[in-house]
C-alpha cells in the first residue's frame, strides 16, 4: 500500500520495476486502501452534504470486546461469568454498563444498545470483521464493499474531499490470511478508503503530503515530480490497457487532491484548541476520534477509525489472558479508559455542535467473549452473541434493543445478524438497504438480501 507516512514514501527511480510502479497506483496494493485511489473518487463532500445528507463515523473495535465487561453487565450470573465489574446506572433510566466505562455512562441519553448481536460462522477475526463493516463474509471469491465505500458509490460528490477515509491505518495481522473488509471490494480499488497511514496522536503529527507545493523543501518536490514521470513513463506502456488508464487517472486526480486547502485543512488536528484535544484524550484512538469529527464536519461521508491495527504486540480487546494477549484486568486499566474518554467525548462533541443529527455513530468489535473466564483471566472468541453501540442521525437514542440470555452466550430476544445491523446502518444513512449494486461478471448484488430488514424500532416515526 502506498501511505502517506513519509517513512513509507518512495523517492522513485527509472529502474523501479513496474510492479512497483503499478503497487503506487492502487492496482496490486493491500486491502484497505490507498490514498491513490479511495481519495479520489466518489467522494461525499461537502457540497453533498448541504443538501441534508447524512454522514457515517464507524469506530471499530478490533480484538473484539467483551460484552459482559462493557455493555451487558450479567451481576447475578456465577462469578466466573459476570467478571469482577460492578454495573452501574447511566444518564437514562434502567440502562445499566459496567463501571469501566463511566464517561459512556453518562452519554446514555446519545445512543443505544444492541445487545444480540450474533454471527454463525468461524470464530476468527478476519470473518468477523467482514461480516460486520460489509453485512456479508468472503465467500466465492467474491469480497464485498465496506458500508463507507458503499456509501461513496452511491452518493458521490466533489473531487476536493475525500468521500470514505479510513485512521489512522488498515487492519493488519489478526491471525487469519483473508480480507477484512475495508475495502471497495467487488465495486473495484477506486472506491477503496483514502487510509491516513500515520499516528495522529504523535506531536509531530501531520500530513505530508497534503502541504501545499510552497511549503515543501527543492527536494521533496523533485522527488514527487521525479516520482510523476516514472508513472508516466510506464503508464506509455500500457496506454491503451485499462489498467493503465485507471492508474493514470488516479495518479492525476490524487495529486491534485494532495494539494487541495479543503483536503489539508480538514486533516490539520493542530487547528482543534488543547482543551478539545485533551477532551478526547491524547492517545491514538481518542485522536482518531477527534479527526473523525473534523473529516465529517468538513464534508467527509464516511470515516472509519480502527481502534487497533492488529491484535499483535500490543494490549487490545482480545482478552484471551495468557500472553502475548491481555487479560481482563489490563484491559479494564489500559484498553477501556481510551474507548470510555474517546468515544464520550466524539458523541458529546457532536451532540454540542449540532452535528449529530446528521452523523450515524457505531462502535462495534468483530465478535463477543466468551461468557464463561478462562483460567487464563481472559476470554476466548465468542461470535453467538454480543453488544454494539448506535447514534445519531434518525436512530432513537436511550434505548435497548434485543437482549442475551441470562450467562450472556445467546441472544434471548431480537437476533439481529451482520446483515441486519447494515441493513440499519444503511437505513440510518439515508440509503435503502436493498439497493442492487453492480458485482461480479454485471450480476445484480443488493446491499443486503431483500429478505433481511434493519432493526425498525431504533427509528423514530
Amino acid at each position: 500500500m502506498f501511505s502517506l507516512s513519509t517513512s513509507r514514501r518512495s523517492s522513485g527511480s527509472t529502474a523501479r520495476s513496474r510492479r512497483e510502479i503499478l503497487r503506487i497506483g492502487g492496482l496490486a496494493g493491500m486491502v484497505g486502501g490507498s490514498p491513490l485511489t479511495g481519495l479520489a473518487h466518489g467522494q461525499g463532500a461537502a457540497q453533498a452534504n448541504s443538501q441534508g445528507d447524512i454522514s457515517g463515523i464507524m469506530l471499530f473495535l478490533v480484538g473484539a470486546p467483551s460484552h459482559i465487561d462493557t455493555l451487558d453487565p450479567k451481576p447475578d450470573a456465577p462469578l466466573e461469568v459476570r467478571g469482577p465489574y460492578k454495573p452501574i446506572a447511566t444518564a437514562v433510566p434502567g440502562i445499566r454498563v459496567t463501571e469501566i466505562l463511566p464517561q459512556v455512562a453518562r452519554q446514555a441519553d446519545k445512543f443505544s444498545i444492541i445487545r444480540s448481536v450474533y454471527f454463525q460462522g468461524a470464530a476468527v477475526h478476519d470473518t468477523g470483521h467482514q461480516f460486520m463493516q460489509t453485512g456479508r463474509a468472503f465467500t466465492g471469491g467474491i469480497e464485498h464493499p465496506h458500508v463507507g465505500s458503499a456509501l461513496n458509490h452511491l452518493k458521490p460528490g466533489t473531487e476536493e474531499i475525500p468521500g470514505h477515509v479510513l485512521i489512522p491505518r488498515p487492519i493488519g495481522k489478526t491471525g487469519g490470511n483473508q480480507p477484512h473488509g475495508q475495502s471497495g471490494g467487488y465495486l473495484g480499488r477506486k472506491y477503496d478508503p483514502f487510509v491516513l497511514g500515520t499516528d495522529p496522536s504523535d506531536p509531530k503529527f501531520k500530513v505530508p503530503d497534503l502541504l501545499p507545493p510552497d511549503y515543501l523543501g527543492d527536494v521533496r518536490v523533485d522527488r514527487r515530480k521525479r516520482l510523476r514521470q516514472v508513472v508516466e513513463d510506464h503508464l506509455k506502456l500500457a496506454e491503451t490497457s485499462t489498467a493503465g488508464k485507471q492508474t493514470r487517472e488516479s495518479f492525476d486526480q490524487a495529486f491534485r487532491i494532495m494539494a487541495s486547502p479543503a483536503t489539508r485543512e480538514a486533516f490539520d488536528l493542530h487547528k482543534e484548541p488543547d482543551s478539545v484535544r485533551d477532551r478526547y484524550g491524547r492517545t491514538r484512538f481518542g485522536q482518531s476520534c477527534l479527526l473523525a469529527r473534523r473529516l465529517v464536519e468538513r464534508g467527509v461521508r464516511f470515516v472509519t477509525v480502527n481502534m487497533f491495527e492488529t491484535v499483535f504486540d500490543e494490549v487490545t480487546w482480545d482478552i484471551h489472558g495468557s500472553r502475548p494477549f491481555t487479560d481482563i484486568n489490563e484491559m479494564a486499566r489500559l484498553v477501556a479508559p481510551s474507548f470510555d474518554q474517546g468515544y464520550s467525548a466524539l458523541l458529546e462533541d457532536l451532540a454540542q455542535r449540532g452535528m449529530l443529527s446528521k452523523t450515524v455513530v457505531t462502535a462495534l468489535g468483530e465478535f463477543g467473549r466468551t461468557p464463561k473466564i478462562n483460567p487464563a483471566g481472559g476470554r476466548d472468541h465468542h461470535p453467538g452473541c454480543w453488544s454494539m453501540l448506535v447514534s445519531g442521525g434518525k436512530i432513537r437514542p436511550g434505548m435497548v434493543v434485543g437482549a442475551s440470555d441470562e450467562l450472556g452466550y445467546a441472544p434471548k430476544s431480537r437476533p439481529a445478524n451482520p446483515q441486519m445491523v447494515a441493513a440499519t446502518l444503511y437505513k440510518a444513512l439515508g440509503v435503502n438497504p436493498h439497493t442492487e449494486l453492480t458485482g461480479p461478471q454485471g450480476r445484480p448484488m443488493p446491499l443486503v438480501d431483500h429478505s433481511i430488514e434493519p432493526l425498525n424500532e431504533l427509528f423514530g416515526s
